[in-house]
Protein backbone atom coordinates (compact mmCIF):
# COMPACT_ATOMS: atom_id res chain seq x y z
CA UNK A 1 0.00 0.00 0.00
CA UNK A 2 1.24 3.15 -0.80
CA UNK A 3 0.76 6.67 1.36
CA UNK A 4 -1.45 8.36 -1.64
CA UNK A 5 -3.68 4.87 -1.55
CA UNK A 6 -4.17 4.98 1.94
CA UNK A 7 -7.68 5.93 3.51
CA UNK A 8 -7.88 9.14 6.21
CA UNK A 9 -8.34 6.32 8.81
CA UNK A 10 -5.54 4.57 7.70
CA UNK A 11 -3.38 7.28 7.87
CA UNK A 12 -4.87 7.66 10.90
CA UNK A 13 -3.19 4.99 12.75
CA UNK A 14 -0.51 5.19 11.08
CA UNK A 15 0.56 8.43 12.37
CA UNK A 16 -0.97 7.03 16.08
CA UNK A 17 1.70 4.10 15.79
CA UNK A 18 4.69 5.84 14.41
CA UNK A 19 3.74 8.74 17.33
CA UNK A 20 4.49 6.20 20.02
CA UNK A 21 7.76 5.51 20.90
CA UNK A 22 7.53 1.66 21.52
CA UNK A 23 5.83 0.72 18.17
CA UNK A 24 8.76 0.19 15.60
CA UNK A 25 8.47 1.02 12.29
CA UNK A 26 9.08 -2.90 10.73
CA UNK A 27 5.35 -3.11 12.86
CA UNK A 28 3.83 -0.56 10.44
CA UNK A 29 5.61 -1.93 7.24
CA UNK A 30 4.16 -5.44 8.67
CA UNK A 31 1.00 -4.49 8.97
CA UNK A 32 0.33 -1.43 6.39
CA UNK A 33 2.98 -2.28 3.56
CA UNK A 34 4.97 0.95 4.31
CA UNK A 35 8.74 1.83 4.95
CA UNK A 36 9.91 4.07 6.90
CA UNK A 37 10.52 6.64 4.59
CA UNK A 38 6.99 6.41 3.68
CA UNK A 39 6.02 6.71 7.20
CA UNK A 40 7.90 9.74 7.26
CA UNK A 41 6.40 11.49 4.21
CA UNK A 42 2.57 10.41 6.03
CA UNK A 43 4.14 12.59 9.42
CA UNK A 44 5.93 15.32 7.50
CA UNK A 45 2.43 15.38 5.32
CA UNK A 46 0.11 15.35 8.14
CA UNK A 47 1.96 17.36 10.82
CA UNK A 48 2.95 20.61 11.49
CA UNK A 49 6.39 21.36 10.92
CA UNK A 50 7.45 21.68 14.63
CA UNK A 51 5.67 18.87 15.93
CA UNK A 52 7.27 16.69 12.96
CA UNK A 53 10.66 18.02 13.65
CA UNK A 54 9.72 17.56 17.19
CA UNK A 55 8.92 13.59 16.38
CA UNK A 56 11.81 13.34 14.00
CA UNK A 57 14.26 14.30 16.84
CA UNK A 58 12.78 12.29 19.34
CA UNK A 59 12.65 8.77 16.92
CA UNK A 60 16.12 9.20 15.87
CA UNK A 61 17.58 8.71 19.28
CA UNK A 62 14.84 5.97 20.02
CA UNK A 63 16.65 2.25 19.82
CA UNK A 64 12.96 0.77 20.16
CA UNK A 65 11.37 2.19 16.94
CA UNK A 66 13.71 -0.47 14.91
CA UNK A 67 13.87 -4.02 15.86
CA UNK A 68 17.20 -4.70 15.49
CA UNK A 69 18.32 -2.46 17.92
CA UNK A 70 16.08 -2.82 20.32
CA UNK A 71 17.94 -4.89 23.54
CA UNK A 72 14.63 -6.90 23.82
CA UNK A 73 12.32 -9.11 22.50
CA UNK A 74 9.31 -9.92 24.57
CA UNK A 75 8.02 -8.66 27.61
CA UNK A 76 6.70 -5.21 26.77
CA UNK A 77 2.98 -4.16 26.22
CA UNK A 78 1.45 -4.45 22.91
CA UNK A 79 -1.34 -2.61 21.82
CA UNK A 80 -4.67 -4.29 20.65
CA UNK A 81 -4.73 -2.61 17.70
CA UNK A 82 -1.25 -3.64 16.44
CA UNK A 83 -0.88 -7.26 14.50
CA UNK A 84 2.65 -7.53 15.10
Amino acid sequence: MKPLELNQETIDRVVEMAWEDRTPFEAIETQFGLSEKEVIKIMRREMKESSFKMWRERVTKRKTKHIKKRDFVAGRFKSDNQKT
